[in-house]
């Protein structure tokens, strides 16, 4: 369950005439980051103090504002919201429930120095200056999910769930369940990206419902690979929409519009990468 922190940090050697950066007195304090969201990964995403959400759509309300400039930290539960355990059991990784992951901590509004907000089209610029697990949750997992339960990219040839618990050791990992390895690894936000507009969201919808209704056919791959879903179209089952209160009108119309976090789109999403 990583903290998404942009700071700066301070030099810890005095600055002389050949490292001082220019217009910088000796005496300025470094910035101190404003602590946006915090989480308490003992409760679930809906407990959290500022509710997190796991669709895309644009009247999900934001719990929290910016402005350009300000410097902030996020913090984050793991995808899953919390249903794999830190144990040597890979039931969990067996039967997790897909419809409810990947919770997204936000949404953030966004302004700028003279408080007008972001709107759709602008191009927004977010520096993730360090990214650490939360203290006391340092660790982490490796899955293989199950064939009948999401499958995978080497489902035809490792069909059964299995799970690898790591622990973060400064900038490195290690596994009771891989024993001897140890590797230095970058933790990254696996999903991040802004709310799109109620245009994109109707491109998205319209586009992969074709893309299902084409069947199994329409993709070359499907023809000789484990069949899996060619795409996840807007389900209110396991949807979590932040401050929406479930059983509302307006919760049934965003769960059944909003778009599900996979796969990543044009508005960032699901990137799963180091940088």
């Amino acid at each position: 369950q990583p903290s998404l922190l942009t700071a700066l940090l301070p030099s810890n050697r005095p600055l002389s005439r050949s490292n001082q950066p220019p217009h910088t007195s000796l005496k300025m304090p470094p910035r101190t980051p404003i602590p946006l969201i915090t989480v308490n990964p003992a409760k679930k995403p809906w407990e959290q103090e500022k509710p997190l959400h796991n669709r895309w759509h644009p009247d999900i309300p934001a719990v929290a504002e910016v402005k350009e400039g300000d410097l902030f930290t996020v913090e984050t539960v793991d995808w899953t919201g919390g249903q794999i355990k830190d144990d040597d059991n890979s039931d969990d990784v067996k039967f997790v429930d897909l419809s409810q992951v990947h919770y997204l901590s936000g949404p953030i509004k966004v302004t700028d120095k003279d408080g007008v907000p972001a709107k759709p089209g602008d191009i927004l610029v977010v520096e993730l200056s360090n990214l650490y697990p939360l203290a006391g949750d340092e660790w982490g997992f490796t899955g293989i999910f199950d064939r009948d339960n999401g499958g995978g990219f080497l489902t035809d040839h490792f069909p059964a769930a299995a799970k690898a618990v790591w622990y973060f050791d400064g900038v490195y990992a290690y596994s009771r369940h891989v024993p001897g390895v140890r590797f230095p690894g970058l933790i990254h936000p696996g999903l991040i990206g802004t709310a799109p507009s109620a245009e994109l969201l109707n491109i998205w919808n319209t586009r992969e419902k074709s893309l299902v209704d084409g069947g199994e056919k329409a993709t070359t791959l499907c023809s000789v690979l484990q069949t899996r879903p060619l795409a996840c179209l807007p389900n209110a089952t396991g949807a979590c929409l932040g401050t929406v209160k479930p059983g509302t009108a307006n919760w049934t119309k965003i769960a059944g519009e909003g778009a599900r976090t996979v796969p990543g789109r044009e508005n960032g999403g699901n990137c799963d990468i180091k940088n």
